[in-house]
């Protein structure tokens, strides 16, 4: 039976992609699925289960309970191969919850995605009137958001979908930024290969820049690596110590990385080593990539950074350093930290609020890193921004208006090099303007073209308009309720 545990069902959420059916249901059932659904503000964490969805699968999931926590666990069955799977809760804060993703072929090579689902309270009314608020939030704003997220993903992975799937290692793959690629190449079909510290997997690659020590022999073979691991520049203060680990992080990780695979038999087609905007002066003018360098010690960080990766490009391997300006994720990031504060109502400016603000939204970037592994015409430095810098001021604004709240604090400069000093003056005070040239000629268009879009997405309020991506308008089927038109 099709629908097997489902009777009337009380929510039903649906969305047209633009991909087949059997390429939908197999996205939802690969690795990384769950945490690309996830939203960054739901404070829903997988505390154990299985990777992957198939008939018997289970997971277990810490959720929010007003402000408690709870165990979620969820058991997969009643799979049909390229159609429908079913999570149901075995334990968890419902009476009964049967969640249904069915996928279904429309003309056109297009595709429909169902989420169905049928749940019930504990406690009758009173477990309606605690639980009610939960399930409206469900409703109005996690699923709409899974649907978007969706079809962000479908849609980048469509961009390459004839050329062959790859086989990836990464640095970094922990942090925010790499662990977002990682996902997404999962279940785009992409085998992800990790370069770690500790082991995590079997297949994982242990190294050691520090003590130039690596297992190159797991690097034969791959197709491409990118290296986005190093220390985090904005952890404290800029001691002597500090910039030194925060120098040593990057030029020695990335020169080890370069070396290695310009040794190996079957090296890697191409080496995405990550840069940043920080390489340019202190000024509100735009900087393409052809901009001399600044002065600063981020700068001189980010030349000797680049510089590092020169064994691998003498080898004749492609080597690209996204330059990746600030970026929004409220995963972590600046983000991460201003929420909090955004939140209570004490945000506003720093300094003068002048200053230019370079960023990208993190799928932006994560397609970017995707583009990167296919596209021979990228090479060198490439401005990875979303190409509308905004000053200090108008971030603190859109911020405070997509949350609702009032942003009349400021900090003064003076009370910045105070608290943080050097790190203060080039990470919060300079201005970065960095125009992605490189980017707009090979036809690179960001989903998250302005600033409110990305914050809305990334914080669970609602759109005020589709970002433009496709050349062809989203059928008014697909659009989902919470865009606002």
């Amino acid at each position: 039976m099709l629908h097997t545990s489902l009777s009337v069902p009380q929510f039903s959420l649906k969305s047209v992609y633009p991909v087949p059916a059997r390429e939908l249901f197999d996205w939802h059932m690969r690795i990384g699925a769950l945490e690309r659904l996830t939203p960054p503000w739901s404070a829903i964490k997988v505390t154990w289960g299985d990777e992957q969805v198939r008939e018997g699968s289970r997971r277990e999931l810490s959720v929010p309970a007003g402000p408690f926590k709870m165990k979620w666990l969820a058991k997969h069955h009643s799979v049909i191969d390229g159609r429908q799977f079913i999570d149901e809760q075995e334990r968890g804060p419902f009476r009964k919850w049967v969640h249904l993703h069915l996928c279904t072929d429309l003309p056109g090579g297009r595709s429909e995605l169902e989420d169905r689902i049928d749940y019930e309270f504990p406690l009758g009314k009173i477990g309606q009137h605690f639980g009610q608020s939960q399930v409206n939030w469900m409703v109005n704003t996690a699923f709409p958001w899974r649907h978007e997220r969706t079809w962000i993903d479908l849609s980048r992975h469509a961009e390459f979908a004839e050329r062959p799937r790859l086989k990836v290692a990464i640095s970094g793959a922990s942090g925010m930024i790499g662990s977002g690629l990682r996902h997404f190449l999962t279940t785009g079909g992409h085998e992800v290969v990790l370069i770690e510290r500790r082991r995590t997997t079997e297949q994982s690659v242990l190294w050691n820049p520090l003590k130039r020590e690596i297992e190159s022999e797991k690097l034969e073979g791959v197709d491409a690596v990118v290296h986005l691991a190093g220390r985090n520049i904005a952890a404290g203060r800029w001691t002597e110590s500090a910039k030194r680990e925060i120098l040593d992080s990057r030029v020695q990780g990335t020169r080890l990385l370069a070396e290695t695979i310009a040794a190996l038999k079957r090296p890697p087609q191409v080496f995405v080593s990550a840069s940043a905007v920080g390489i340019y002066p202190d000024s509100v003018e735009p900087q393409n990539e052809t901009a001399k360098p600044g002065t600063s010690f981020l700068a001189a960080v980010v030349k000797a950074w680049e510089g590092a990766a020169e064994p691998a490009r003498n080898a004749g391997i492609r080597v690209v350093h996204p330059r990746i300006g600030t970026v929004v994720s409220g995963w972590g990031g600046v983000l991460g930290r201003l929420l909090p504060i955004f939140k209570l109502g004490l945000g506003g400016r720093l300094g003068s609020g002048r200053q230019m603000m370079s960023w990208i939204h993190l799928d932006d970037l994560v397609a970017v890193l995707y583009r990167m592994l296919y596209d021979s015409t990228l090479q060198g430095p490439v401005n990875t921004t979303s190409g509308k810098a905004v000053s200090n001021q108008e971030f603190t604004k859109t911020l405070g208006h997509v949350l609702n709240r009032p942003t009349f604090a400021f900090v003064p400069e003076i009370a910045v090099n105070t608290a943080f000093g050097e790190m203060g003056r080039e990470l919060l005070l300079a201005s970065t303007h960095a125009v992605p040239d490189v980017l707009n000629r090979a036809g690179f268009q960001p989903w998250f073209g302005d600033l409110e879009s990305a914050l809305r997405f990334e914080t669970g309020m609602p759109f005020r308009h589709m970002p433009p991506f496709h050349p062809a308008p989203l059928p008014q089927s697909g659009r989902n309720s919470y865009l606002i038109s």
